[in-house]
């Protein structure tokens, strides 16, 4: 048992020398271990006028959009467009067999000649019994006269006035012939125009400018009124962004609106060099209940064609500018179990962690609410190696947008 506690003792004061010999000359002094100096990069927070803007999503419409359908029934003969082609509004785009409407037209032309010769006839047939029956009528009275002095008998004055009054409908007759004449006409002249209508339906052009879509129907193929799609051109410049933006931003949309054409970027997701510029066209009449927002939409000329149909791009819409903000990076903001945070360096190179308000970002800088002064550094990079009162180094920034603001 006492060679047990012997070799206890001799272990235990090994130890002690073991630790005495790995003490630095500084912890010697001081009683403390070193703390490690860390290289981080900062930035000084400043106050900047940066603009009061909204970013989100949006998705870009053709200004116009035409689905080309046909209106009569019958047989594309040819497609006179690429897919893809630009298209001027007149353009001929389609062909359809116009021989059934070439062969309606030419009977609906010979039954208005058919008409016109009817009508001529009955004209005349009126003419000529209006003359008998104003002769009539006159021999009618006379015979009256006659009657009265006793001149003539009650049978010969009858027979004059009976004359008389068949010629009087004789003419209603004509007139009622004529009539119906010129009303066949007119149907059968509206039969020729709709006839020029739908032979002039066998060419189908493009109503708007714009570059068509894929070929929905080929050549050969039968087609019915108003069925499916033959094309779908799409008007691309200028283009329309679709976006919702938050309800709270309403009354500044509309108000600032209201001095003038609000100006809107879009940013293409793939590419953010990527920029159209664009105004503000439409504020919708009503905000969305389900989702909070309200649906507005730009207008971009798209001269340069980088808007596409259908895209999702990074709307920026700026509302007006919001003066004298403090401005620090986005990366000097972290996340801790008490909300957002920033290493603030001191006089004497330590750090200290500091809660902050943010606000909105502006590029890659954000707005601080509260937390900051302007004037005060901060670590954009080399956070996950502090810790309150550690002690650091500034290294160069990487090579990109300058780190002080």
């Amino acid at each position: 048992m006492k060679t047990f506690l012997h070799c206890l003792e001799f272990l235990a004061t090994i130890g002690l020398c073991l630790t005495a010999a790995c003490k630095s000359p500084i912890a010697q002094a001081t009683g403390h271990p070193a703390a490690p100096v860390v290289p981080v990069t900062v930035a000084t927070a400043s106050l900047q006028s940066v603009p009061l803007q909204v970013r989100v999503v949006g998705t870009v419409e053709p200004s116009e959009k035409v689905e080309i359908k046909s209106t009569i029934a019958g047989e594309i003969t040819a497609v006179k467009f690429g897919e893809g082609q630009d298209i001027k509004k007149g353009d001929l785009l389609f062909e359809i067999d116009s021989r059934p409407y070439t062969e309606a037209l030419r009977q609906a032309e010979a039954a208005v000649v058919r008409d016109r010769a009817l009508l001529t006839q009955a004209e005349a047939t009126l003419q000529k019994d209006t003359v008998t029956s104003q002769t009539a009528d006159a021999e009618a009275q006379r015979y009256d006269s006659l009657l009265k002095d006793k001149l003539v008998s009650q049978q010969q004055h009858l027979q004059y006035s009976s004359a008389a009054e068949t010629a009087k409908a004789a003419v209603l007759a004509d007139r009622a012939a004529a009539d119906s004449a010129r009303a066949t006409l007119n149907l059968d002249q509206v039969a020729v125009d709709k006839a020029k209508l739908d032979l002039s339906y066998c060419q189908i052009r493009s109503p708007i400018s714009g570059r068509a879509g894929n070929l929905l129907v080929h050549q050969g193929n039968l087609v019915k009124v108003n069925d499916v799609p033959l094309v779908v051109i799409n008007r691309i410049t200028p283009a329309f962004v679709s976006f919702n933006a938050p309800e709270r931003y309403l009354d500044d949309v509309r108000r600032f609106s209201a001095a003038g054409k609000l100006p809107v970027e879009a940013i293409s997701h793939t590419d953010t060099q990527e920029r159209e510029s664009g105004t503000l066209s439409v504020i919708d009449n009503t905000v969305d209940t389900q989702t909070g927002t309200i649906h507005l939409k730009a207008t971009f000329q798209n001269d340069r064609r980088t808007l596409w149909p259908g895209q999702f791009v990074d709307v920026v819409l700026t509302l007006a500018g919001h003066q004298n903000a403090t401005v620090i990076p986005a990366a000097a903001v972290q996340a801790g179990q008490a909300g957002q945070f920033v290493y603030v360096v001191k006089n004497d190179k330590t750090v200290e962690p500091r809660q902050v308000s943010v606000g909105r970002n502006v590029g890659d800088q954000v707005i601080v609410d509260k937390g900051i002064a302007a004037g005060e550094t901060v670590v954009t990079d080399g956070q996950m190696m502090l810790f309150p009162g550690a002690t650091i180094t500034v290294a160069a920034a990487p090579k990109g947008p300058s780190a002080t603001l």
